[in-house]
């Protein structure tokens, strides 16, 4: 009986180590992902063209007239 006692204690008192010891590799591997997200939207975004240089010509031209 005293070990599950203390089986139970030693779990509540360390769940805070074991939730850093989860917690801080997925934030290395969330943050990594974004950045490699928006460096790959970057690259796509300068590579194929959206067409938002023929609009803001088109709107020029409306302006103008």
């Amino acid at each position: 009986m005293v070990k599950v006692v203390l089986i139970v204690a030693s779990v509540f008192l360390l769940q805070g180590c074991i939730t850093k010891i989860v917690t801080v590799p997925v934030k290395v591997a969330y943050k990594t992902t974004k950045g490699v997200v928006k460096g790959t939207a970057a690259v796509v975004g300068a590579i194929i063209p959206d067409g938002e240089e023929d609009s803001n010509e088109e709107q020029d031209k409306k302006t103008k007239d």
